[in-house]
């Protein structure tokens, strides 16, 4: 049977990458938005990267060129044969080419229960809200930010004192549980279908 080729975009620390890969989970291409720890993760590992630096596409003001940027990170993928994109606390939206070539293939993680609270500062709106309960959504990522079918969701209680360090760190410790397994029964899901190439 043909192997899933996945493909996980970052941004940041890494530590959803690395859940990824201590579950076992294989890992063709990792695609960072600008330099960080990341990319080290994937190298240590053994694992392909690429770099497509969105200051190279303006920045992250008023002049980012969000398409030009997704269309790179569509023909990365396409170049890799990529089947599956996992997003891990990549810190870019992406436009309609990287849909265009993905749709149905494309999960995200988001730190809250959605439709709760999307968006960038989801655990802050959370905490703002006063709400006792949050949690952690992996869903199919579209065009609309956050608002793709929910995949998997677990509740993570609120609690008395908690800052938006303390609550997310708690999300996370949810989030490199629940998102492997998710992407393991979605990668079922493919090869059961026969996407894989």
């Amino acid at each position: 049977m043909a192997v899933v080729r996945v493909a996980v975009l970052v941004s940041g620390t890494g530590s959803i990458l690395d859940a990824i890969l201590c579950q076992g989970l294989s890992v063709t291409l990792v695609v960072a938005d600008r330099p960080c720890r990341a990319l080290q993760i994937a190298a240590d590992a053994g694992v392909d990267s690429a770099l497509v630096d969105r200051s190279g596409f303006g920045g992250y003001g008023s002049d980012f060129d969000r398409d030009a940027f997704t269309r790179e990170v569509t023909d990365v993928l396409l170049a890799h044969r990529i089947d599956l994109v996992v997003m891990a606390g990549f810190g870019t939206v992406l436009a309609r080419p990287v849909h265009d070539a993905y749709g149905g293939r494309i999960l995200n993680t988001h730190p809250a229960l959605l439709p709760a609270f999307p968006g960038w500062h989801a655990v802050e709106d959370a905490l703002a809200a006063g709400v006792p309960v949050t949690g952690c959504t992996v869903h199919l990522a579209t065009l609309d930010t956050d608002a793709g079918p929910s995949l998997a969701q677990e509740e993570v209680p609120v609690l008395p004192g908690d800052t938006v360090a303390t609550l997310h760190e708690r999300i996370k410790e949810v989030e490199r549980r629940l998102y492997p397994a998710t992407i393991t029964s979605f990668i079922a899901q493919l090869e059961s279908h026969g996407v894989a190439r």
